[in-house]
């Protein structure tokens, strides 16, 4: 867009929370995403997001309402959002507008770029061969693997572990990814944003990685911008010949804050009260993570379930763009299980023969097939009793639960929490375990035992029978 030199448009009308309702009085007329400012004060800034009737236009208040004032005068220098781009923004985090928030000094700015780019041709990698990275996380690369250009989502209630699994595999992919890192906090907690940046820190990986964040305390115009600002430095590192790592926390949260401006402007929301335009939004967000001939980007993201509700609109409008989905558990989460995986509901749409050898592809189906019998005797036991089983049936009962214990795991960035050392369990590792466990070689040994062990090296087999 050609730059304008303090084009006039009009005064302010009316605010209604971050919705800002300028009355235009000149000839001009803003392009939509075009950024507008105060003629006496240029920290009071305005996105232009609708026209509305003739001579109004709805914007977002991208600053302070404190600056506001009826019939201020508003300007346009014909620019749009721009984020810092580059190297510099590389061991940093900062806001919407590159102002830092780590208490360092201001970026090196060498380059910006626009966050709503003009629509281009995108040239998708081939997938015919890919790479599998390794969380070192047992349930993760043994149920729902990452593969490099993928995309995997943690999907949850409150408190069930999303923030802290988030947190793990970037402390376990950071240390061998030889990329970038990038990390969008959106509308989550201040406290979550610095646990993460200390972890970062402690494993030497913060120098290559870069942290845009929005929090719960911004107004709902900013953190629906995060995602997208984040979306830009994906595509800029990507077409850098860089394999960029994009992780999100939280996609709910950029829904959310859809939601609200739609319910400040006056628009006739959808089932269940969300914005009519759900699903548009979070198609122009995950349609630009894509691959393509210069580099990858693989995305990790967070998504909260309202309610323990995976059918709310705001999960099914995210989860078809997700490879593989990870389903935590709340029951699973209070038996103190950890992390709460739903072995079962958790899937991967790139759990094939192409990609996996056979061993791996083989135990898989033999654990599910064995997981979904429990399903079925768990509701018996609880009725009857473990004893009244038959002994074929109290055998598959109790390998699947050494199999579910096996699961859990103690974590790196929460030693100081459980009290446990973490552990790092190669996939290979993890598949061998689990066709001892399926074939029988510890049936002598208490289910208890496999409870946040890292491999079954660590368990002694008992010389006697139980």
């Amino acid at each position: 867009m050609e730059k304008l030199n303090s084009q006039f448009v009009g005064r302010v009308h009316g605010v209604r929370g971050q919705i800002v309702l300028v009355h235009c009085e000149s000839e001009y007329r803003p392009h939509l995403q075009e950024i507008l400012v105060a003629e006496d004060n240029e920290n009071v800034k305005l996105e232009v997001h609708s026209y509305y009737e003739r001579d109004f236009i709805h914007c977002l208040l991208l600053s302070s309402r404190v600056d506001l004032y009826r019939n201020m005068r508003i300007v346009s220098n014909g620019t749009t959002l721009t984020i810092p781009v580059g190297n510099g923004v590389l061991g940093r985090a900062f806001n919407l507008y590159g102002h830092p928030v780590d208490g360092g000094p201001a970026l090196d700015q060498t380059e910006t770029r626009p966050i709503h780019p003009a629509a281009k041709e995108v040239r998708v990698a081939s997938t015919s061969k890919r790479t599998l990275l390794e969380t070192g996380i047992k349930v993760l690369d043994f149920f729902t693997p990452l593969t490099e250009g993928g995309h995997l989502g943690l999907v949850g209630g409150a408190g069930v572990g999303k923030t802290a699994l988030m947190t793990e595999i970037i402390r376990n992919l950071s240390s061998d990814h030889t990329g970038v890192i990038l990390f969008a906090g959106i509308g989550e907690r201040i406290r979550e944003g610095f646990e993460l940046w200390q972890a970062l820190k402690e494993t030497g990986s913060l120098s290559k990685t870069a942290l845009v964040v929005g929090h719960i305390n911004e107004n709902a115009a900013v953190r629906s911008k995060v995602a997208t600002a984040a979306a830009t430095l994906a595509e800029y590192f990507r077409d850098d010949r860089k394999d960029v790592l994009l992780f999100v926390d939280n996609i709910f949260r950029f829904v959310q804050a859809g939601n609200e401006l739609s319910t400040l402007l006056g628009e006739i929301p959808s089932e269940y009260g969300y914005q009519s335009t759900l699903q548009t939004q979070v198609a122009q967000f995950e349609n630009r993570l894509t691959s393509n001939t210069s580099g990858s980007i693989s995305s990790i993201q967070t998504v909260y379930v309202p309610a323990d509700e995976l059918t709310d609109p705001a999960v099914a409008a995210a989860t078809p763009y997700f490879e593989a989905l990870v389903v935590l558990s709340r029951e699973m989460s209070q038996e103190g299980m950890f992390p709460a995986v739903d072995l079962l509901r958790s899937k991967s749409s790139v759990l094939n023969r192409s990609i996996f050898d056979e061993r791996h592809f083989s135990a898989l189906t033999s654990a599910i097939e064995v997981l979904n019998q429990y399903e079925r005797l768990v509701r018996i036991v609880s009725i009857i009793g473990e004893a009244e089983l038959s002994a074929k049936d109290r055998l598959t009962y109790e390998r699947a639960t050494r199999l579910r214990n096996y699961m859990t795991q103690p974590f790196f960035t929460l030693e100081s929490q459980s009290g446990r050392s973490g552990v790092f369990v190669t996939r290979m590792d993890v598949v061998s375990d689990v066709e001892k466990i399926l074939s029988g070689v510890f049936d002598k040994v208490a289910p208890d035992k496999f409870l946040y062990i890292g491999s079954t090296k660590e368990i002694d087999l008992p010389t006697e029978p139980l």
